[in-house]
């Protein structure tokens, strides 16, 4: 059995239909991951300040994700977790059809069970290679955040 090779994760994942039903809407709540390549441009468009920094359970690598409402330019904090996804407004994404909707909310939908959790663990192995720890330094940098925790982190 060979395995397809893919250029890409978009290619892996390909987006699902629009839906507004109640599970795709709950899917909207939570923060879905980008690629590196992708929150890099989403810091570009000016949307770093509405990030949040996730760290792994056990704090051995981090993600940037859109941000729990209230949590924007932070550490990822369960207490916002009810808040939902700061760019998720009375039932519409606001980054959807700006081409910076994170691989992961693209992904998910009613239809698609289960592939939602293979699409985040690939998306876990980018963000462990030096370009996604790379970024997070960058994106640290560029908020304010390493120096609001009283670190001082340069980019190697």
């Amino acid at each position: 059995m060979t395995r397809k090779k893919y250029k890409n994760l978009s290619e892996k994942y390909p987006a699902s239909e629009s839906c507004a039903c109640e599970i795709c809407q709950y899917f909207c709540t939570r923060p879905g991951w980008w690629t590196v390549e992708e929150a890099a441009n989403a810091i570009d468009a000016g949307y770093a300040y509405r990030m949040m920094l996730e760290m792994s359970p056990k704090r051995d690598f981090g993600v940037l994700s859109p941000a729990f409402r209230g949590n924007e330019g932070e550490l990822a904090i369960q207490d916002y977790a009810k808040q939902g996804c700061t760019f998720f407004d009375e039932g519409q994404c606001e980054l959807y059809a700006t081409g910076l909707m994170p691989l992961e909310c693209r992904v998910c939908h009613h239809e698609k069970l289960g592939i939602g959790q293979k699409c985040h663990y690939d998306l876990e192995k980018q963000w462990q290679k030096p370009d996604g720890k790379r970024l997070i330094v960058q994106w640290g940098n560029l908020t304010g955040f390493w120096l609001r925790q009283g670190y001082v982190v340069k980019e190697r």
